[in-house]
């Protein structure tokens, strides 16, 4: 072999396959699809990049030794980035919304209905010829329904780390493409009338009302369901790192400086999963496809709640804040807000939407603890 031929094997062309080519292609209209409509930029972004590193002939970035490789097997499989992002998860929301109306928990309940009615459609895809997901695969993509990243990233790496790449993005890309996926559900199963509702002003919550909260939400983990505490321990900590008041730059950084290093990687790790030997295959595709039925059952389980809320009060609860009861935080509750506003231009759902978005962070935690708990033991 002269060295010519040696320099062409060298080549990243002479050694690119249709499949590679296929999933940069992927990568890059995951950055399009950031860069131009602004779907989640911060998790696609990255993801669409790691994607693009991944597929490059012979470089081996995303392999065991390679740059991606080792972030992933650091963060993602030992299950630290999770906990880092809900720290940061809780240091950055307020939940005086929740505080303020404890019924929305119901809302962010019912959308977890979605992870249980996957994990059915998971076992019943194993008729077809292809997939043979165990209990424990199922579990891990069931919790795809709580819109929750981190949390389905905890879940997948205790109980099936080899479905873990492909659980991270699907998961995340129903995150950021929750602007597409909900308004129309949203508008299929409520009226006109029932989304011009203009809810009434939340009351004031106290300081102390704050402070109180994590700790509430800890100690009812602690005592009946321990396997969700690393999940709600982290965030209720992050939150009282806020609320107390007295620890401004621990507060700050983990608002800001920690989950942004953490985003970063964690997106890129994820990414390198997006290679085309791991991801083109007929489970990928099956867990994608369960992935988004997931999360249409989840964002309609919480909008049939918020019907039922709207009957039972007479009227004063906006059926659509039940489609911020899936734990897209706060992307559920801007797209609530988006569509309430498009029937009546003085009808602002933010606030009202936080409270089953946050539930639904909490929900979500505690189906992961339960699954955990049940099929992981």
């Amino acid at each position: 072999m002269d060295k010519l031929e040696i320099l062409w094997l060298s080549m990243g062309i002479a050694n690119l396959e249709w499949t590679q080519a296929l999933m940069m292609g992927v990568g890059c209209l995951l950055i399009y699809l950031a860069i131009a409509k602004k779907f989640e930029p911060l998790l696609l972004l990255p993801i669409g990049f790691g994607a693009i590193l991944s597929n490059i002939p012979i470089a081996g970035i995303a392999s065991h030794d390679g740059l991606l490789g080792m972030v992933y097997a650091a963060g993602i499989e030992t299950g630290i980035f999770p906990l880092l992002i809900f720290m940061g998860v809780g240091a950055l929301t307020d939940f005086s919304a929740l505080i303020a109306r404890p019924s929305t928990l119901l809302l962010g309940a019912a959308a977890q209905f979605g992870i249980f009615a996957t994990l059915i459609g998971a076992i019943a895809l194993n008729l077809l010829p292809g997939f043979d997901f165990t209990l424990a695969d199922a579990s891990a993509i069931a919790i795809i329904g709580g819109a929750d990243g981190p949390t389905a990233i905890f879940l997948a790496s205790k109980l099936a780390p080899e479905l873990l790449g492909a659980i991270a993005v699907a998961a995340y890309s129903y995150m950021a493409l929750v602007p597409i996926i909900q308004p129309p559900i949203m508008r299929a199963l409520t009226t006109k009338t029932e989304r011009a509702v203009v809810m009434q002003q939340l009351r004031p919550v106290s300081r102390l009302e704050r402070i109180a909260f994590p700790f509430v939400v800890l100690i009812l983990c602690a005592l009946l369901l321990p396997s969700a505490a690393p999940l709600i321990g982290m965030l209720t900590f992050g939150n009282l790192l806020r609320e107390a008041g007295v620890v401004e730059r621990l507060s700050r950084a983990a608002q800001n400086e920690i989950i942004n290093i953490v985003t970063i990687l964690l997106g890129l790790a994820v990414g390198s999963k997006l290679s085309a030997d791991k991801f083109l295959t007929m489970e990928t595709l099956g867990i994608l496809l369960l992935g988004a039925l997931a999360f249409c059952i989840g964002t309609a389980a919480g909008v049939i709640m918020g019907k039922i809320m709207y009957r039972v009060t007479g009227g004063k609860v906006n059926p659509l804040i039940g489609a911020a009861g899936v734990s897209a935080v706060p992307m559920a509750a801007r797209v609530v807000n988006k569509v309430g506003l498009e029937e009546n231009h003085h009808n602002f759902l933010i606030m009202h939407a936080m409270g089953p978005n946050v539930a639904g962070v909490i929900g979500s935690a505690v189906a992961a603890g339960v699954l955990l708990a049940l099929v992981g033991g």
